[in-house]
């Protein structure tokens, strides 16, 4: 039986990794072998994130940003883990819905940015519909498949010992299935920034892929690499957070 690690050993390999891409990104600016200014290394990096951060603009764009990601993520894992349950448990409904949400799922948020700012404008509203678009098609596939994956010979025994169709559900289905709901979510997480920067580019006044287009715009590549940073940090921390909630109500799992 192996040992746990412990945190601090979890974050060992993960901490030698941050500081060996430092140091390859500062070789890589000191170099010389690509323009300062299209090139900034960590120092300049970190100067124009500080600078952003006093001016307020940061605060103002990561607000924007975080309300549109969280409420695209959250309506969309809410319809796509509905499905996903429905369809999993469902064969007859999977045999209709499977083969609608295959055909959508290549389509990526982005190409839909002129459809949904001819049908909603460039209000809020078109934003978190496509966040919840790309997050919805992304939780259903993995909800989809852990339902799939339950044992109907569980479900039967459950049945056949009486429990009515909520005990089933609450006790039998979602436990075994919940795994791949958490999996969904911290994906869809990811998805839901990916998407979050195809809705802020395809019009908006505020948010962290509206000011990397008008930093490019003036070749602010010091604030661009400011922006990606964070965009990556936010999601670092939302999965940090999504598998921490995980390890306490998901405990059963050893993934």
């Amino acid at each position: 039986m192996h040992a746990t690690p412990s945190p601090a050993g979890r974050a060992g390999p993960a901490l030698a990794a941050a500081c060996a891409v430092l140091a390859l990104w500062s070789l890589a600016a000191w170099s010389g072998a690509v323009a300062p200014g299209l090139l900034p290394g960590p120092v300049a990096t970190a100067a124009a994130l500080a600078d952003s951060a006093r001016s307020g603009v940061l605060l103002s764009d990561l607000g924007a940003s975080l309300a549109r990601a969280g409420q695209g993520f959250a309506l969309g894992s809410v319809a796509g883990g509905v499905l996903g349950f429905a369809t999993g448990y469902l064969p007859r409904l999977s045999a209709a819905v499977t083969p609608v949400v295959s055909f959508l799922r290549p389509i990526p948020a982005i190409a839909l940015v002129p459809l949904a700012t001819a049908w909603f404008g460039i209000g809020e509203s078109a934003k978190r519909l496509l966040i919840a678009y790309a997050v919805a098609l992304a939780v259903w596939l993995y909800v989809h498949d852990g339902v799939s994956r339950v044992p109907v010979s569980h479900l039967r025994a459950a049945r056949t010992l009486g429990a009515p169709l909520h005990r089933r559900f609450t006790e039998v289905l979602l436990p075994a299935a919940a795994p791949a709901l958490l999996a969904a979510l911290r994906y869809g997480a990811s998805v839901a920034l990916l998407a979050l920067v195809a809705a802020e580019l395809g019009g908006a006044d505020s948010g962290l892929a509206y000011r990397l287009q008008v930093d490019g715009q003036f070749l602010r590549v010091d604030r661009m690499f400011a922006g990606l940073i964070v965009l990556g940090l936010l999601g670092v921390a939302a999965d940090l957070v999504l598998a921490a909630i995980g390890r306490r109500f998901v405990h059963w799992s050893a993934s």
